[in-house]
């Protein structure tokens, strides 16, 4: 008898599900708190609650995590020095701080437009080499000829032994800027993604599994540990995908859309056929366009842990993610005598950090680069939870909110406050932790909005559904203004909005918002069995896809008198070749498509017999002609997952330049 386990790290929770192979049936979970920064004790904490003797049959070990998301969208990813070779506009709310744009690039031909300024590189990176993990490298139409991008990459490497991402190595579309803020993304989590994985192996290795270990990705498909560290952007939106994944197959949809209530986030998607709906422009995350080809989805920085703070009579939810009060007071021995001295601060002071609710605690993270502000607060905050009325009790004047907001994003501190898990908790609906916490913050915060506690974890929790209605409904219309939607939600109306789906929910606790979701949308709601753990399923019932996209170009004389041409371009992921016959270059680039596909299912252990290799083709043509003058080939290849066909019972279905 063989087993598959299935892991996602979440912001909150790290979850195991064991899967017996034979017939898909799920046949163990365990749940266990994602330990912070360091992974691995949340890890072994989950795998743990499994049945010892089905573990030492498992073949097969997927994992999933919203870890690269949660970075993100909390800013909190390692700095990248990021080189733009070519003339880029920069939107003045980028964010990007250590970023030069230097001559070079090419154009749509993959013609060198100026040559590459190799001097101005090496002076940026040898003045950023000590402050960086990694960089990032984007050249002007690099995906028609990235000769730039990896001789920029050589030079870095040379000079600093550091890791180097490139555009082109990521993402095949147009869009020079899109697949420099993708390196750039990836760049910033390969530490994260590095650590990640390490710790999944080595637990594994420790407990004398002999599996074959593999990630999901954000698009529904797996892939090889290996690859997965190579390009840790391809796992944001993992946790979702997975999500997904999980929520099909636990509720037996081949078609529904999926609401996903994380510690951090919520996020809805949609599943058709038994395939993940994709975006056509790459994924969207905490603002950032990528050029990442994954799930199209809504996210909200709304989770269960999401900080509940107050300002006048305003309830405001997120987006940073905290420790629930009701979990804090089992974690920290002293935390219930800090939380009863009840400071109340100065309403007139109130914001994010200020509250009478909040509360901060060291992390086991080692500092580095400390500002003078950065280091003499971090040497206040100790490893119990204490209020900033504690920190500066002998002080004046409270901490900057820039100070503790970077001492958190390096993760060397951990937030604490009220959260809609300790809204639950107060309500009756969710016992997990210290509900006593929860009571007294509810207590706190109700008196600052002028209302009781019950009254205000009712606000909180009809305020959170309204925020999954939202989600839901601006992914199921596309293009209607988020506040339109809102003011309907919001408004008293004889109608409602119905979905034509059913809608699957996940989550812990999200049993808990059922009825106020039907209140607010008409749908066939959707709990299923193991739905607190369907992220670690999904992560299983994933498939091996691999997608290569090959473009074949005719270049014509740039003389209008002259229509002659001047010869057939096929542009590949590792580069361009030249053909004078258009059958040639066709065939080539087939052959060729074909070949990058099943390379790189070989290195997941699949021979060519167990992979379906289709091809989309997409032509461009001009009146004056009947041969298209660009044809992008589309490759697509598939290995279904056994586990997933024999649980589910069925077979599952498979322009212009500007830069």
């Amino acid at each position: 008898m063989a087993y598959s386990l299935g892991i996602d790290a979440g912001g909150t929770y790290t979850d195991s599900i064991l899967i017996r192979n034979s017939d898909g049936a799920v046949v163990g979970s365990n749940k266990a708190l994602t330990t912070y920064p360091d992974l691995l004790e949340g890890i072994m904490k989950s795998i743990d609650g499994l049945d010892p003797e089905k573990l030492k049959l498992v073949s097969l070990v997927s994992v999933s995590t919203t870890l690269a998301t949660n970075t993100i969208l909390e800013k909190t990813g390692y700095p990248v020095g990021l080189v733009l070779v070519g003339d880029y506009e920069i939107p003045s709310d980028s964010g990007i701080e250590n970023f030069i744009m230097v001559k070079g690039g090419h154009d749509s031909r993959g013609e060198e437009i100026t040559a590459l300024d190799l001097p101005a590189v090496e002076n940026f990176v040898l003045r950023l080499k000590d402050r960086v993990s990694a960089f990032a490298v984007s050249s002007y139409f690099s995906v028609r000829n990235p000769e730039h991008e990896l001789q920029v990459k050589t030079l870095i490497r040379d000079l600093t032994g550091l890791p180097v991402v490139c555009g082109h190595e990521l993402a095949q579309s147009l869009g020079a800027y899109e697949r420099g803020v993708t390196a750039y993304l990836n760049a910033q989590l390969l530490p994260i993604a590095e650590g990640f994985l390490k710790t999944v192996v080595s637990e594994i290795e420790r407990r004398g599994l002999e599996s074959r270990i593999a990630m999901l990705r954000c698009d529904g498909s797996v892939v090889s540990m290996q690859e997965a560290m190579k390009k840790p952007i391809e796992s944001v939106f993992s946790g979702p995908a997975a999500s997904l994944l999980g929520a099909s197959y636990l509720s037996g949809q081949e078609t529904c859309t999926v609401i996903d209530v994380g510690g951090t986030s919520t996020d809805v998607s949609l599943i058709h056929r038994g395939l993940p709906y994709l975006s056509e422009t790459g994924a969207v995350v905490g603002g950032w366009q990528t050029k990442v080809r994954a799930l199209r989805m809504e996210t909200s920085a709304m989770g269960g842990d999401s900080h509940v703070w107050v300002r006048g009579s305003d309830i405001n939810i997120g987006p940073r993610r905290v420790i629930p009060l009701c979990r804090a007071a089992v974690l920290y021995p002293t935390f219930m005598n800090t939380l009863k001295k009840r400071w109340i601060p100065d309403r007139l002071k109130l914001n994010e950090h200020i509250q009478a609710t909040k509360f901060f605690v060291r992390t086991k993270q080692k500092p580095a680069d400390l500002s003078r502000e950065e280091a003499e607060l971090l040497a206040l905050i100790g490893d119990e939870p204490l209020s900033l009325k504690d920190i500066y009790w002998d002080r004046n004047v409270l901490p900057a909110k820039r100070v503790m907001d970077s001492l958190i994003q390096k993760r060397l501190v951990q937030a604490i406050g009220f959260t809609p898990t300790d809204a639950l908790h107060v309500l009756g609906e969710y016992t997990e932790w210290d509900a006593e916490a929860s009571l007294i913050g509810a207590t706190m915060l109700a008196n600052f909005v002028g209302t009781d506690k019950y009254d205000f974890c009712t606000k909180v929790k009809r305020l959170f559904a309204r925020n999954m209605a939202k989600d839901l409904l601006a992914f199921l219309m596309e293009g209607v203004d988020r506040g339109e939607i809102e003011k309907i939600l919001q408004g008293s109306f004889f109608s409602r909005f119905k979905v034509d789906v059913p809608v699957v929910l996940l989550g812990g606790p999200v049993r808990a918002y059922v009825d106020e979701l039907k209140e607010l949308v008409d749908a066939e709601i959707l709990v299923p069995e193991f739905s607190d753990v369907g992220n670690a399923v999904g992560a299983l019932v994933g498939k091996g896809i691999k997608r290569i996209e090959i473009t074949v170009r005719t270049i014509y004389s740039e003389s209008r008198y002259d229509l002659r041409t001047k010869g057939i371009f096929v542009y590949t992921p590792v580069g361009r070749r030249h053909f004078l016959i258009r059958s040639e270059a066709m065939e080539y680039a087939e052959e060729f498509g074909r070949k990058l596909v099943l390379d790189y299912m070989a290195e997941s252990g699949l021979s060519p017999d167990q992979v379906t290799v289709n091809v989309e083709k997409k032509e461009i043509l001009t009146p004056a002609s009947e041969v298209p003058i660009e044809t992008r080939l589309i490759f697509e290849g598939v290995a279904r997952s056994d586990v997933y066909e024999k649980a589910v019972g069925r077979k599952i279905g498979a322009g212009e330049d500007f830069e």
